[in-house]
């Protein structure tokens, strides 16, 4: 990819005009719709027919969005799949190998290394499997697909402009299923709006350049909220009788409150009494526990998933020095299809638990957690078959 001059998308690219289209339905006409949607934005007619020439529904794509069951994992298993002694050495080797880059990524951005080196080593285990699905293809089918629309629909055009740019080939662009180019994996509309130059060669090639790939992540972050040389995660152990109901994303208050609760780190010391956080037990209250700042929100702006966004923040501390959690000794948790049950539940007594899939995101934690303050159960957000029962 060439070095983008521009790094942001007008509004008109990302919102378009009115669709009378916006998902499904036959796939040629879909394309159609895109393609006179390009046009009215202002895009030659030669360039559009040539970027959409050769695109196809990929079933591969749709295979791959439907069979995240790692996602359904428990935090524990999620994890100990996820990290491993040999990703982790790994992980030092690189920081030793680009640590010139990391350090400039974080006096230009403020993001520490641990956590470039973590979604480096989730995203494509540090540039060595960077996905080989034709780009265009996939972001196409899932915007004609009608899970998720309106997040891959503005990714189109976002490729589109990339394609004017001479910075993406619709016929030989590969990446990740879900359209993601390069070693730390970014979406168009991302690439245009955030990649650096990081080895200084007037090219952003975030396939096979380190400097750029490591700048760029960081570039991100910043833009979405990273706060400069702030924590995002410490491990902590919970006092016997606190008040489940105060844990999870939804409650935040000064470290020197939760202290004054009980709360107390579990190796070193907590940051400043006056920063603002929030106590997550993604195994509920007889699992890890861990107190996460405004740095760890915003990595959701990377990865939507509470689970992966869990354990790279992890990661990222057992990179920069922490030791192992304690991973205490959980409840058991449910399986899909009584998660799905789960859900199908609390959606019947007007719950927002978002899809009824079988993962345990935000909406379904938040859920389960008011029930179980309802029901007189430790109100932790974290499903049991008890709970199940009780419903």
């Amino acid at each position: 990819m060439r070095f983008f001059k521009t790094l942001a998308i007008a509004a008109t690219l990302m919102a378009g005009p009115a669709q009378s289209q916006s998902c499904g339905g036959d796939f040629g006409g879909f394309v159609g719709g895109l393609k006179s949607e390009a046009v009215s934005m202002g895009y030659d007619r030669g360039l559009v027919d040539r970027f959409f020439a050769n695109v196809q529904r990929d079933q591969a794509v749709i295979n791959a969005d439907r069979r995240q069951g790692i996602f359904q994992r428990p935090f524990l298993d999620f994890s100990r799949a996820l990290i491993s002694q040999n990703r982790l050495n790994n992980g030092i080797r690189n920081y030793d190998r680009y640590r010139s880059i990391f350090d400039a990524a974080q006096r230009q951005f403020g993001v520490n290394p641990g956590i470039l080196l973590s979604f480096w080593a989730f995203e494509t285990d540090f540039g060595a499997v960077q996905g080989d699905f034709n780009t265009v293809n996939a972001l196409v089918t899932l915007a004609h697909d009608c899970r998720r629309p309106d997040l891959f629909r503005p990714q189109v055009f976002a490729a589109l402009e990339m394609h004017r740019r001479g910075d993406l080939d619709p016929r030989t662009m590969t990446g990740a299923w879900a359209g993601e180019i390069g070693m730390v994996q970014k979406l168009p509309s991302d690439i245009i709006n955030h990649a650096v130059d990081g080895d200084g060669d007037g090219q952003i090639t975030l396939k096979t350049s380190q400097a750029d790939s490591i700048m760029s992540g960081a570039s991100m972050l910043q833009a979405k909220g990273w706060r400069a040389n702030a924590p995002w995660m410490h491990e902590v152990t919970l006092p016997q009788g606190l008040d489940l109901t105060q844990t999870g994303l939804r409650t935040r208050m000064s470290v020197s409150d939760w202290q004054s609760l009980g709360i107390r780190p579990t190796h070193g010391s907590l940051p400043s009494g006056n920063l603002q956080a929030s106590i997550i037990v993604p195994q509920g209250h007889r699992g890890p526990a861990f107190m996460v700042f405004d740095n760890f929100v915003t990595l959701f702006e990377w990865n939507q998933s509470f689970i992966y966004v869990t354990t790279a923040a992890y990661f990222a501390t057992r990179l920069t020095g922490a030791p192992v959690y304690q991973a205490g000794n959980p409840e058991q948790g449910l399986n899909q299809d009584q998660m799905r049950d789960l859900q199908t539940r609390l959606a019947a007594r007007g719950f927002d638990v978002g899809a009824v899939d079988g993962i345990l995101g935000a909406n379904t934690r938040a859920a389960v957690q008011d029930i179980q303050a309802q029901l007189g159960l430790p109100a932790d957000g974290w499903p049991t078959p008890a709970l199940l029962r009780a419903l």
